[in-house]
């Protein structure tokens, strides 16, 4: 029963972090950022077909949690801050504990049908 339940889990977490049959993942730039007040974490939409950042996406939830440590309802105020380079996209985070935390971010993109919706794990250090 265990490993079913573990499965099921599995499966749901793959099915939420990567769509079925689009192409385009969010990239973390460094995966490893400052614990503290103010922490720059930078993201890029890439086409994996191509290699190339997407320039004209829209993101419209971005939400940052401790959910990788089983505490979900540990959140951070989030806020995306303007990036000269397009498919670029810089959030300001205020992380008080060290850890992993899960970035939740969802994007349309121009041509495509349905948004995109993916979750990053990143490490706040010292």
């Amino acid at each position: 029963m265990v490993l079913l339940l573990v499965g099921t889990g599995v499966a749901l977490a793959s099915s939420f972090s990567r769509g079925s049959s689009d192409p385009y993942v969010f990239e973390l730039v460094e995966r490893e950022v400052k614990q503290g007040y103010g922490t720059t974490i930078l993201v890029r939409l890439v086409d994996e077909r191509t290699g190339k950042v997407v320039p004209d996406a829209v993101l419209f939830i971005s939400r940052i949690d401790m959910s990788p440590h089983g505490m979900a309802a540990m959140t951070a105020p989030l806020e995306l801050q303007a990036d000269t380079m397009p498919g670029y996209y810089r959030f300001e985070a205020d992380l008080s504990m060290e850890g992993a935390w899960a970035l939740t971010l969802a994007a349309k993109i121009p041509g495509l049908p349905n948004p995109i919706q993916r979750r990053l794990v990143l490490q706040a250090v010292p």
